[in-house]
């Protein structure tokens, strides 16, 4: 079995890789996908026919686009912008956009790609795309950062709205960015509409939005340790980042009981060897300066400059930084170190070569499209209440969210017959794959060619 799927892994990859040349990233997200699925794809007469997965590896339509601005001086700036519309299966185009100046179409084919089977994880009618530009808003007013918004929603607001395309926040664009684009979009449309999530609470988003993806991460990562018999409390976790994800996936894992022991930045990690309290946390995601790199003693936090989070022997790691932080290097140390279980806040967190080592490791991996799925479940959420005039409150959507990542980890759960390690535990990197690929599958059947 394991060499008809290589076989097939390899015929399959040398068909698609010549058609997106230089796109490393695009590449080893569908390489992730099809090692799992292509047996599945072979074992059934409707979705070979369909040629689901070739058609799941092409966009519907990549929109890319020059964004002209003025900054404060009075200079004309030129950026570049994209939108990649994945795949509307399953519902309206649904994905982030994100601000960065190493954006660029491979980077958003692979985010536009896992996003489709994250979003079909979630049983929402939710289809995939994913955006951005190679802007950098660090450093920038927020009057540039305003006409920037207007200009690049100028050229986004004709591809996108509450039943076409309905984008979200990314590295680089939080609620306020959301705002000022969600605005612009209603402006240029002249109706109001929930064309964005991850809007501020005001502008008629969701309550616990920023939450969401960091609690999720948990929500999640309790299910598979309560599968086994284990609980949070008590476990050592390492979390790389110091952004959105990395944060509140610390808060919500604190307060569940588990000793979060770093978070981490460009520079180095910061390490709580007796776990960060609340205070300490505060402090830490605060910090600014010289006060980054020189806690006071008191708070019992150490930084070390040029270090990663995964050499501290954590029993759990959430890698929710960006794509490909953890090395082989890096998942050697954690195996040696003890580390048990992992599970990505980040998208593709991990190179191929970190990836195959944990699975010969027996280390429980629960990846991305799976662990990270409550921002967009919240986003999903945010659109039933736009669509319903609704606004609820902060506990309704924190049940919801919990309620949508404990159905995650059942589905994963039912997919055990076919997506077990040879302990028998389940093998959740390859269930995510395969369940997110037969809830696509099915509708590509009954869609026909199209």
């Amino acid at each position: 079995m394991k060499d008809r799927a290589e076989t097939l892994l390899s015929g399959f990859m040398n068909q698609i890789a010549p058609r997106h040349p230089g796109e490393a990233e695009f590449l080893q997200a569908v390489e992730d996908v099809a090692r799992d699925v292509l047996t599945i794809e072979k074992a059934s007469s409707d979705f070979t026919a369909s040629r689901v997965l070739e058609r799941l590896s092409e966009a519907d339509r990549i929109i890319s686009f020059r964004i002209t601005w003025r900054d404060d001086s009075g200079d004309v700036q030129i950026n570049r912008g994209w939108r990649v519309q994945q795949t509307n299966l399953l519902g309206p185009y649904k994905g982030g956009v994100r601000w960065a100046p190493e954006v660029t179409t491979s980077v958003l084919k692979f985010l536009a790609f896992e996003q489709a089977f994250k979003n079909a994880l979630t049983g929402m009618p939710l289809g995939a795309a994913k955006g951005g530009a190679d802007f950098q808003p660090k450093g920038r007013s927020v009057a540039e950062i305003e006409r920037f918004a207007a200009a690049f929603m100028a050229e986004l607001s004709h591809h996108v709205g509450p039943e076409l395309d309905v984008p979200a926040g990314d590295i680089g664009v939080g609620a306020q960015e959301i705002g000022l684009m969600s605005r612009a979009w209603m402006q240029q449309a002249r109706r109001w509409g929930g064309a964005m999530t991850g809007k501020p609470t005001a502008l008629a988003g969701s309550a616990m939005r920023a939450e969401a993806t960091g609690y999720g991460l948990i929500y999640l990562t309790e299910a598979v340790l309560t599968e086994v018999g284990e609980a949070l409390a008590g476990k050592r976790v390492a979390i790389s980042g110091r952004g959105n994800v990395s944060r509140h996936a610390a808060r919500k894992a604190l307060t569940l009981g588990a000793k979060v022991i770093t978070l981490s930045g460009r520079a180095g990690t910061w390490h709580a060897p007796d776990g960060f309290t609340h205070e300490t946390l505060d402090q830490v995601l605060a910090s600014t300066g010289d006060d980054v790199h020189s806690p006071s003693k008191d708070r019992q936090v150490e930084f070390h400059a040029d270090t990663k989070p995964w050499r501290f022997a954590p029993d759990i790691a959430l890698p929710c930084a960006t794509q490909n932080e953890l090395t082989l290097d890096d998942a050697q140390a954690l195996v040696e170190s003890g580390c048990c279980y992992l599970a990505e806040g980040a998208n593709m967190p991990l190179t191929a070569e970190a990836g195959a080592c944990f699975a010969k490791s027996g280390l429980v991996q629960v990846p991305g499209k799976a662990a990270n799925a409550g921002g967009v479940a919240v986003s999903g959420l945010e659109m039933q209440q736009n669509a319903g005039f609704a606004a609820w409150n902060a506990d309704k959507v924190d049940r919801k969210l919990r309620a949508i990542m404990c159905d995650i980890h059942d589905l994963l759960k039912r997919e055990r017959t076919s997506c077990c390690t040879m302990t028998g535990a389940i093998d959740y990197r390859r269930a995510a794959n395969v369940a997110g690929y037969r809830r696509l599958a099915q509708a590509m059947v009954a869609g026909g060619v199209l």
